[in-house]
């Protein structure tokens, strides 16, 4: 298959790799940790299938992907670290619906839980991205940040590239059923931001009648 029959992030995707080897899945995935609209559960089934095809080996699809993964966390840690504390409440505070006192119990739960979050959030779409963020906001020790996103990445990453290295040219269906847990997942996620601010709207309600 060339990637002038694939449209789209796979088209693109395919062209990157055949162009530059296992390096070009490394950027893919490191972009898309830039990007979260940039599916991984596109580009890594096709590193896989990009490897089954000999253009790669899967030890270098696995290597590149994961790397790439490390390295777009980093850049997000680093724009939470640069932003700091007090220019994320700033932010916070000139936002519809968001109180500075969400954003410290924000910061109680990521002390509790940060390691998992960080480590668990490399499987959940989007969030895989969002979460150095706040690990950077929080400065967390970017050793344990690494250590935890390589190996959260190395799982995940892993399974997707074997998945398209065994589908071969079947391996668009990784994509279809993982797109529906995917969105399965953000669902759950919207839902709750959406009870997230009808309370908060509700609340302000109240305040306004209490204070009439």
């Amino acid at each position: 298959m060339s990637s002038t029959t694939v449209d789209g992030v796979a088209g693109w995707a395919i062209n990157l790799m055949e162009t530059l080897g296992a390096p070009g899945a490394g950027i893919a995935i490191a972009l898309e940790n830039l990007f979260p609209p940039l599916p991984s559960e596109v580009i890594l089934p096709l590193a896989g299938f990009t490897a089954s095809r000999g253009n790669m080996t899967l030890f270098d699809a696995v290597l590149w992907t994961t790397l790439g993964s490390v390295i777009g966390a980093l850049a997000l840690y680093a724009v939470g670290a640069l932003l700091g504390r007090e220019r994320v409440v700033f932010i916070a505070s000139k936002l519809p619906l968001v109180n500075v006192s969400d954003i410290e119990k924000t910061e109680a739960w990521f002390a509790r839980h940060g390691k998992k979050t960080v480590f668990f959030g490399r499987m959940i779409p989007i969030f895989r991205s969002l979460i150095s963020i706040p690990a950077g906001v929080e400065r967390m020790p970017i050793s344990i940040f690494t250590l935890l996103t390589l190996m959260g990445s190395l799982i995940w990453n892993t399974a997707f590239v074997m998945a398209g290295y065994a589908l071969g040219e079947n391996y668009h269906l990784v994509e279809r059923y993982m797109g529906i847990v995917s969105k399965a997942v953000l669902g759950v996620v919207l839902l709750a931001v959406v009870v997230f601010i009808a309370v908060r709207l509700m609340d302000r309600r109240k305040g306004k009648h209490h204070a009439g």
